[in-house]
This record gives structure tokens, C-alpha cells and sequence, in this order.
């Protein structure tokens, strides 16, 4: 499932906010994104339809968790950026940046955890 970045950002005020009444929801689409009302609905019925989200009774909940979007929307960049390569990807990231020690330690473990 691919969301378009605009979606996605729709998405994180509803994962931020679930369950959310759709009316709050159109507020806050408001305040963050400059959006009618009509708008908020437009994207609110889209990704319902592609079964992303759900709304009864005017209560929207997500349907799809934040992480599956963030490892689908990571791999699609990794594929086609990085030739598919992992460690690429990570030197890329990490080239402008300086990590701490905890940081470092953080990463060994996971990577520890993710052994073959």
C-alpha cells in the first residue's frame, strides 16, 4: 500500500489523534494543512475506500498502523534510491551526521537483535 506524502501526513494527525470525531478532525486539518472541510472528507473517503481507515459513527480510527506505512515508504526508497542496499541507505543518512554514543549503542543492539 503507497501513500502519497500528503496522505501520509493526513494519516499521522489521525494516528496522533485515534479515535478522532471527524468533525475534530476537519478542525484540525484546518489549523495544520490550511484545508476546507470538504477537502478533510475528500481524503477521509479516499482512504477509506482503499481500506486505510475506517469511520462509523463519525469516528475515524486507522485501519493501517503508522510502522507498516513507515517499512513500506523505507523499502520503496531504499529500492530505488539505493539499489536495494541497506547499508547504503544507512551511509546516505548518516553522512552529515555526527551520532552519539548512545546512539551508536542503540543501533548495535538492533542490528545485534536482527541477526541471522
Amino acid at each position: 500500500m503507497k501513500l502519497t506524502c500528503t496522505e501520509i501526513k493526513f494519516m499521522s494527525l489521525i494516528w496522533d489523534n485515534e479515535p478522532i470525531l471527524s468533525g475534530k478532525l476537519v478542525v484540525l486539518c484546518a489549523e495544520k494543512f490550511g484545508w476546507k472541510k470538504s477537502t478533510t472528507y475528500t481524503f477521509l473517503k479516499r482512504l477509506k475506500e482503499r481500506g486505510v481507515v475506517t469511520n462509523i459513527d463519525a469516528t475515524v480510527t486507522a485501519l493501517v498502523k503508522r510502522e507498516a506505512i513507515q517499512r513500506i515508504e523505507s523499502k520503496a526508497v531504499m529500492e530505488t534510491s539505493f539499489e536495494g542496499s541497506l547499508p547504503k541507505f544507512v551511509t546516505a543518512f548518516l553522512s552529515d551526521k555526527k551520532l552519539s554514543k548512545k546512539e551508536i549503542d542503540e543501533l548495535k543492539e538492533l542490528l545485534d537483535n536482527y541477526k541471522e
